[in-house]
């Protein structure tokens, strides 16, 4: 789909050729009185209640006198912030799914169209819009493939545009290889997806098989792997915007294309689902497609460990211990607990990187769905400055996380008796336990653990992936690429017995 950016009033917009137009109607709408056809239609239908008022009540119109669009739906927009215009996009182009569509104009004039409105009315338009055909042939294809944005003045939002354009590639991209099936989204299936992507400018791709996994002493990736006839992946990908010797920010994604639970074997009921185990990987392809897309002036680093999690005879087996890269030796007390196994040793590889930080991207506990569910994903970080930055990130894209405590204690029960560390510590704080484990990985590092268990993707009815957290990692590296670089951070802060918010 392809979106493009204008300066039009009401009265021009409703000269345009297309197919339909997406009017967004504030509450409390100007009083002054504006030419034209579309303007016209616009005012007495709210005067005269027929179009009531409340964020998403629709008026669906069809060949207005002085409208060259034959189908024009009339949305209410609230009070104009870009969550309101997002619901509001989102109920408007419910009534705008006809395959006749195939144009629309976006006409966002009558708000003050900020970045961030313009950025979340294109997310919405996607998001509604998006289909997923790769092995559904039956499927209709997306019938809508060209968007008219248009707003007052087109060059005061223009970078939001081009923001909001590489975000939705990006968005996208992660949704098509989260939602094909296993079988279809192999680790050497995501490592050709990857390679592809090294050949767009800025960006370069390397990829390690099972040999040079284990020359680098990856043993706890190694033992995930162990059960499937899949070979391993580990991917490197490099973008280059900035200078050689700036420091880059890591991405570091879990790409388990699928998990049975190994030995320790998951319940029958939606194991389907397990095939958007790599969402973090996912999350990390989309970021890097983005990036590609907005070349911004910033140099990232993206790694994968990817492998399926298998139950066979040669499968690593509760009470095993395996060596990690870091040379800390782990008790696999449950074989479902492989995602952090695998992320260890991509942490311990980040450090060559010497990053000025590394965000880890993870499907990883449950306990991080019951604890915040499908709204915020769960951030844990010992620095402030990156969590803060993370949390501003996430709630300017509409994809918010929520900080949560690591306070020491949470470890304790990490302790083993075989091995430097278990890799599981009960039920109670799963999330928080889950993180600890990561964290003890992360000593040279200025980190950051994202679990978007509960984020990643939909069941029920709209099984699908959700691209989350691409949003919220792409604005993050734009706010990163506008600030300095610091020189060297401060020891990082015991996180306090408390609930962090925002």
């Amino acid at each position: 789909m392809d979106f493009e950016l204008k300066s039009l009033s009401p009265e021009q917009a409703a000269a345009l050729a297309v197919d339909a137009l997406l009017v967004l109607v504030p509450d409390a709408l100007s009083p002054t009185p504006l030419a034209g056809a579309l303007a016209t239609l616009t005012s007495e239908a709210a005067s005269k209640g027929d179009l009531e008022a409340g964020l998403g009540k629709t008026l669906c119109c069809y060949r207005v006198p002085g409208i060259k669009a034959n189908r024009v739906v009339l949305v209410r927009a609230g009070n104009g912030s870009a969550l309101a215009v997002r619901k509001a996009v989102a109920a408007g182009m419910a009534s705008l799914k006809q395959p006749s569509i195939q144009t629309m104009g976006l006409v966002l004039s009558l708000l003050d169209d900020g970045s961030d409105t313009v950025r979340a009315a294109m997310q919405a338009c996607a998001e509604a819009s998006y289909t997923y055909t790769t092995t559904k042939p039956s499927a209709k294809a997306r019938a809508l493939q060209q968007v008219v944005v248009a707003v007052s003045e087109a060059s005061a939002v223009q970078a939001a545009f081009d923001a909001g354009k590489a975000m939705v590639t990006g968005v996208e991209f992660a949704k098509e290889w989260a939602n094909r099936p296993a079988n279809h989204a192999t680790p050497s299936m995501l490592a050709d997806a990857a390679r592809k992507l090294g050949r767009k400018p800025g960006i370069k791709t390397e990829v390690l098989g099972p040999k040079e996994v284990a020359a680098l002493g990856m043993g706890a990736f190694l033992a995930v792997a162990r059960g499937s006839v899949e070979p391993l992946r580990f991917i490197v990908m490099r973008y280059t915007g900035a200078a050689k010797s700036s420091a880059p920010v890591v991405l570091v994604g879990k790409g388990i294309t699928f998990d049975t639970g190994g030995i320790s074997i998951k319940p029958a009921a939606e194991m389907d689902e397990m095939k958007f185990d790599m969402g973090g990987a996912a999350s990390v392809l989309g970021t890097f497609a983005a990036l590609a897309e907005l070349q911004p002036a910033i140099n990232v680093v993206g790694l994968i460990p990817s492998c399926e999690n298998m139950p066979d005879g040669q499968a690593v087996k509760p009470g095993d211990v395996v060596t990690s890269m870091s040379g800390q030796t782990i008790e696999v007390l449950n074989t479902d607990a492989e995602g952090r196994l695998i992320l260890c040793d991509a942490l311990t590889y980040a450090v060559r990187f010497k990053p000025r930080s590394v965000v880890d991207i993870a499907t990883l506990t449950g306990a991080c769905v019951i604890a915040l569910g499908a709204v915020r994903s769960g951030l844990f970080s010992a620095h402030d400055d990156i969590a803060s930055a993370l949390q501003q990130a996430g709630e300017s894209a509409l994809d918010p996380c929520w900080r949560m405590p690591l306070d020491e204690e949470y470890a304790e029960g990490l302790k083993s008796n075989f091995a430097d560390i278990g890799n599981v510590a009960g039920r109670p704080g799963g999330a928080i336990t889950a993180a600890k484990f990561l964290q003890k990985f992360t000593a040279d590092l200025p980190w950051a653990h994202l679990d978007i268990a509960g984020t990643a993707w939909k069941g029920g009815a709209a099984k699908g992936s959700t691209g989350r957290p691409v949003p919220l990692l792409l604005q993050y590296l734009l706010d990163e690429a506008a600030r300095p670089e610091r020189a060297a951070r401060a020891e990082p802060k015991k996180a306090t017995r408390r609930s962090v918010r925002g």
